[in-house]
């Protein structure tokens, strides 16, 4: 069941990450902004698939700080979520279902009680 939790937050962060982007580029923004967008997208993608995810989720939460802090969007809390998606996938990895668990193995950690 962890396994299917972690697929649901892949594919919600890579999904918005990936739609976020296209919106964003659809108005022709200027490279830097297309940069950062492209990235973004990229990233959904890693995400989508669970390639790389500890890797895609730092990447994810850095574009979503800079986006934040140095585009100040009218709505901050989107790239406020999408970040700490990012982050939380970072920490807890893809998942079993996953190209990461089929490359790598599944990783399991069981800790046992304190002896003392």
């Amino acid at each position: 069941m962890p396994g299917i939790g972690l697929l649901l937050l892949r594919l919600v962060a890579g999904a918005g990450l990936i739609f976020q982007a296209i919106t964003a580029l659809r108005g022709q923004p200027p490279i830097g902004v297309a940069i950062v967008d492209v990235l973004a997208a990229i990233a959904g993608v890693l995400l989508l698939a669970g390639l790389w995810t500890p890797i895609a989720g730092a990447l994810v939460a850095m574009i979503e700080l800079w986006t934040t802090y140095f585009s100040h969007p009218p709505d901050p809390w989107i790239f406020i979520l999408l970040g700490t998606l990012g982050v939380s996938l970072a920490l807890l990895g893809p998942g079993a279902w996953s190209v990461d668990a089929r490359l790598f193995g599944w990783k399991r950690i069981d800790i046992g009680d304190r002896k003392g």
